[in-house]
């Protein structure tokens, strides 16, 4: 792979995750309530995406070991942000549902997040935001990628 492939890649990645975890210090800072790690955030992302998701499905949609999507699941659960229904199709399964207070703070860290971003997007250039839209179809392209390589 030619040098500038590499460049790009790692200029790519520094941008992605400085934007994140500028935004996630802001979001802890301004909510209250105990701050959740980022792997219990994702499973609670996946369970708000997919009402009623297997823990099976969530692992691999995670692409993380069944075993420690299930420890995420006792801690959220415990934590009252989820909640296990019995599958009707197969009494031994578990359906994932976020609670009513998962819903309130997930809510709450979307709102605070995209507050943090698009107070930040006015303050760029017209240009700058011009070619942040232009980019975002090739970056979610690239997610997509990712994901495939992973399968």
């Amino acid at each position: 792979m030619p040098a500038p492939r590499i460049d790009l890649a790692e200029r790519v990645l520094t941008a992605v995750l400085g934007v994140r975890r500028v935004v996630r210090r802001r979001v802890r800072a301004e909510l209250p309530g105990p701050h959740l790690p980022g792997s219990q955030v994702e499973l609670l992302r996946v369970v708000h995406r997919n009402p009623g998701i297997g823990v099976a499905a969530a692992a691999r949609e995670l692409s993380l070991a069944g075993n420690s999507v299930s420890t995420l699941v006792n801690v959220l659960t415990e934590a009252g942000l989820l909640r296990r229904e019995v599958d009707p199709a197969d009494r031994r399964a578990a359906r994932l549902q976020l609670t009513d207070a998962a819903r309130d703070r997930m809510a709450a860290w979307r709102r605070t997040r995209i507050g943090l971003v698009s107070a930040a997007l006015t303050q760029l250039s017209e240009e700058d935001t011009t070619a942040i839209v232009a980019a975002l179809p090739a970056l979610e392209r690239l997610t997509e990628v990712l994901k495939e390589d992973t399968a």
